[in-house]
């Protein structure tokens, strides 16, 4: 529930409309091959997570293939990535919050990082539970959406006819913009499913890790998928593709669009809410995820001593106050909107996920035959090794040869190497003591 607590955020109620405008009903392509390389990713994370259970996950895996500058430099993008996201979460929930209540947007985000630090602060099984029911509640009105909307499709409900494929293949065809219009909207989409990298620093925390995470990688990867496609599908059979784009309100949303045709009452109040929990579920989730990757790196000796500290119920409190401090920071960034700083920082965040995905990839083709030979390969394997992991570099390469070839995303590209160059420079000035060889891979929190 976490994978999909965050991943699962205000994109898609939002953003879904701008992948459809680029490619029309044929941005289901676009979904399936951002989704295909998503799944192949988490497949290959998955095997070495559930060989070794680690709360800092690829970060970890980076440094046991590659050595010290890859943990480190791959923990500090992730960790730098969630925090600017954070910010423009927590920004976009508090201007809706604010709005309900009169007051200036400051105060409730005041309120709820305040709310989540406590959350955070406490026993780490009470955040899994607080987590899972924000995360339910995001699933039940998706599922409630797409039965109402293929209720709709074959005009089950009163008042409503059968549509059939009059839009989905109506007067500008399936793919109204070409193979261009598709590779736009595989740019709009390819980091849709971006966050359920977070279920394998969880599942270490579990009380059974390997199962945990065995179980979580299935499941969240098929389900993300269901949510994601059902919802594009439903959304491209109903509307016109004239009529859709990105959404700035929740009243702009396809997803209010539609539930407004099954004459739902409050509709767009309705949606503001989900909207909402959608981007604080998203948020919490982030500050568990930011909070136990500096927890690793200090155990690691990449990150001050002080943020291995753990409370009595086993959570890193230091380093859950540092997390904190940083979305506080990243909101005022949001508010304050220096000139050409937000924009590089969010372009940097824009291309955090391709560094990810491509350093996963290479750490399980550098580990599987280690992983064999310690006989620690569980159950969790990645398929057809090694063509399969070298057919997804070649996929994740053909994305940034897209985001080159296109002017708004070109920048993605530059600024994550701006960032991730720094941060891997920045990794041989660190002082590292410790032994790198020899050691039992455990969970860090166990």
């Amino acid at each position: 529930m976490m994978g999909l607590g965050s991943a699962i955020g205000a994109g898609l109620f939002l953003g879904t409309g701008v992948g459809i405008r680029a490619a029309g009903p044929a941005v289901l392509i676009a979904y399936i091959i951002a989704g295909a390389i998503v799944v192949l990713v988490m497949q290959m994370l998955g095997e070495m997570a559930a060989a070794r259970p680690s709360s800092g996950s690829f970060s970890r895996y980076g440094e046991d293939a590659f050595g010290h500058w890859a943990g480190f430099s791959l923990g500090w993008l992730y960790w730098f990535m969630l925090v600017m996201v954070m910010g423009a979460e927590m920004t976009g929930a508090s201007a809706m919050m604010g709005a309900w209540f009169g007051v200036d947007p400051w105060i409730p985000a005041l309120v709820c990082v305040v709310f989540f630090a406590v959350v955070n602060l406490a026993a780490v099984r009470g955040f899994g539970e607080f987590e899972y029911w924000f995360a339910f509640i995001k699933v039940a009105v998706i599922i409630a959406f797409l039965i109402v909307g293929v209720a709709l499709i074959f005009g089950l409900l009163p008042g409503t006819n059968f549509i059939g494929t009059t839009n989905f293949f109506g007067e500008h065809g399936f793919m109204p913009n070409g193979l261009s219009g598709v590779a736009s909207g595989l740019l709009a989409v390819a980091f849709a499913f971006g966050g359920i990298e977070l279920i394998t620093i969880a599942a270490a925390e579990s009380d059974k890790p390997r199962e945990a995470i065995s179980l979580a990688v299935r499941a969240v990867i098929w389900r993300i998928s269901i949510f994601y496609l059902g919802s594009v599908l439903v959304i491209t059979f109903l509307m016109p593709y004239e009529t859709i784009d990105g959404a700035d309100t929740a009243a702009d949303s396809p997803f209010t669009q539609i539930l407004a045709m099954a004459n739902i009452p409050g509709v767009v109040g309705f949606m503001e809410a989900v909207i909402v929990m959608a981007l604080l579920s998203a948020f919490n989730a982030q500050i568990y995820g930011t909070s136990r990757l500096v927890y690793s790196l200090a155990k690691r000796e990449d990150a001050p001593k002080i943020f291995r500290k753990l409370s009595k119920n086993n959570v890193p409190t230091n380093a859950v106050l540092l997390s904190m401090f940083f979305a506080f920071v990243s909101v005022g960034l949001q508010y304050w909107n220096p000139a050409g700083l937000l924009d590089f920082l969010l372009n940097a965040v824009g291309g955090c996920l391709i560094v990810v995905w491509i350093m996963i990839a290479l750490s399980q083709l550098k580990l599987r035959k280690e992983l064999e030979a310690n006989g620690e390969i569980s159950t969790v394997r990645m398929w057809a090794h090694p063509g399969l992991g070298i057919f997804t570099l070649v996929l994740i390469a053909g994305l940034i040869l897209l985001m080159l070839a296109d002017e708004s995303s070109r920048g993605q590209v530059f600024s994550v190497i701006i960032v991730y160059g720094f941060l891997v420079a920045l990794s041989f000035f660190t002082v590292n003591s410790r032994l790198r060889g020899g050691r039992k891979h455990t969970s860090d929190l166990k």
